[in-house]
């Protein structure tokens, strides 16, 4: 127990606080300017040399970007992305003393019709990404969200790795690199203004968005009832305009600017929308799902704290862009509670965000999702992860999908399909005219202005996506080229079961 007259020969001794007028870590010399963590103090110079380095390792020592590889950049205007581009800007400067071996391209996804910006402040902020990508000298891509419902049907489907690379050295890349790079100068550089022309078309072709566009963008998105499958659905759309960009000007890998911060929330939110089996493919440094475009994330040992240093001791210019879940609430949505869960977590413990991000480190993805020679239908139709919907009998998913056909009235629906008329290979729906020449009309099954039933998505969906699916109060409103894919893996599954007793399995020998 204390006594109050208690009386303490051995004086207490308090503990120092760490200020920024020690010396640098490093250089053991200048004065430092900042410190990153308890005890990394840094003066300008060795943290500028630090960060430049620490982009550079990253991208050494994965070696995926090969020499003379065109590598689209990612950029959303923020501070970690624009940091990312600075630093490709860095490691191509003359001066570089490791010096970057690869060709870049940037590419901007206009989200402001999705979160509600009018048309003068999209256009405010396009004018001033616009500037800073002009300075850069890189071609870039300004697309709006809502030229997602004008890609093509064959957007979402599977395309082959395609032949490994002669030699499959790096080395022997970097040589062959170095050789066309003498031989370029000797031969003289190629005129930029050309190049420039092209990039000022882009972005003029980027600003039109037609008006039957704009209307559909908003009715997804109003019929989709939680921020948390607002939140997933955009992230599903940007993706396929980044993967249709770079496919349709010739870029091989992507560069997306997600920090170590930003890629502990997204561990954390990923598993809490039942996407754990992608959690390695959402996280880790390369992503393959999509066969000849490769995601590449260099600034995942970046902090955000260390991004926001160097942005400001550097004069690196970031926008802030208004999103879905900006001014809301914390429990708006499974992504905004994720990230402030961890922020203030990491305030209070800094060991935070690193021990999460450690933990991604070592989850690795199966070997059929690095490549794309598996069957289309056993990946996701929006986020072309791998699907497990094989659910065992007695168990809770199984319980799950019983509840759901139940509810939705589908052993009706199938009982009605079977009273059709079944055409070639049994599709249903075929002719029910029996004399050539003759027509149902009204709108009967022989006319071609027949609206086409869309397919049944939820055996084509991951469990994320299903629910962001559910979500929805009306899924016709999807863009034509999911809705075409969805209904080629339909018709592609029936085929497979009209033919499957006359397939070997794999392993089977023909008996005689």
């Amino acid at each position: 127990m204390c006594q109050v007259d208690e009386e303490f020969s051995v004086c207490l001794e308090k503990t120092p606080v760490p200020t920024v007028s020690k010396k640098c870590m490093k250089c053991k010399e200048n004065t430092a300017v900042l410190i990153i963590r308890v005890g990394d103090a840094f003066c300008r110079e060795c943290f500028k040399e630090y960060f430049l380095h620490k982009f550079r390792a990253m991208l050494g020592k994965n070696r995926v970007i090969f020499p003379g590889e065109k590598v689209l950049l990612a950029v959303s205007g923020g501070p970690a992305s624009i940091s990312m581009l600075t630093q490709v800007q860095e490691g191509l400067s003359r001066n570089a003393l490791k010096k970057l071996r690869f060709v870049p391209g940037i590419i901007y996804i206009d989200e402001g019709g999705a979160c509600g910006q009018n048309a003068e402040e999209r256009e405010k902020t396009l004018s001033q990404l616009e500037t800073i990508f002009r300075k850069t000298g890189f071609p870039y891509y300004m697309v709006s969200l809502e030229q997602v419902f004008g890609l093509p049907d064959s957007t979402l489907e599977p395309v082959s790795c395609g032949p490994e690379r002669p030699g499959s050295s790096y080395k022997e890349a970097v040589d062959r690199y170095i050789q066309q790079k003498e031989l370029e100068q000797k031969l003289g550089e190629l005129a930029v203004e050309e190049t420039q022309n092209a990039v000022d078309l882009l972005s003029v072709q980027a600003s039109r968005v037609p008006l039957e566009h704009s209307l559909a963008l908003e009715k997804l998105f109003s019929s989709l009832k939680t921020l948390t499958a607002k939140d997933d659905m955009l992230q599903t759309l940007r993706q396929h305009l980044i993967l249709h960009t770079a496919r349709l000007n010739g870029y091989s890998k992507v560069m997306m600017g997600d920090s170590c911060t930003r890629l502990a929330i997204k561990l954390l939110t990923t598993i809490s929308l039942g996407r754990g089996a992608a959690v390695a493919a959402d996280t880790g440094f390369s992503d393959a799902r999509y066969g000849d475009v490769v995601i590449v994330r260099p600034m995942r040992d970046y902090s955000s704290k260390e991004i926001a240093f160097y942005n400001r001791l550097f004069g690196v210019q970031s926008l802030f862009i208004p999103g879905l879940d900006t001014r809301a609430p914390e429990k708006a949505s499974i992504q905004r509670l994720a990230e402030s869960f961890v922020i203030r977590l990491q305030a209070d413990f800094p060991s935070t965000v690193s021990t999460i991000y450690r933990t991604s480190e070592k989850l690795h993805t199966a070997r059929p999702l690095q490549t794309s020679t598996a069957e289309p239908s056993a990946k996701c139709l929006l986020c072309l992860c791998a699907v497990h919907n094989k659910a065992d009998a007695a168990s809770a998913f199984h319980a799950t999908v019983i509840s759901e056909q139940l509810s939705r009235g589908q052993f009706r629906e199938e009982a009605r399909t079977d009273q059709v008329p079944q055409g070639p290979f049994g599709t249903p729906g075929a002719s029910c005219c029996q004399g050539e020449g003759q027509s149902c009309g009204g709108g009967g099954c022989c006319t071609t202005e027949r609206t086409p039933v869309l397919p049944d998505l939820n055996t084509l969906l991951c469990y994320s996506c299903r629910l962001t699916i559910k979500d929805m109060a009306a899924v016709d409103s999807l863009p034509r080229y999911i809705t075409s894919e969805a209904e080629r893996r339909r018709r592609r599954a029936l085929l497979k079961e009209q033919v499957s007793e006359f397939l070997l399995e794999d392993g089977e020998e023909e008996q005689e």
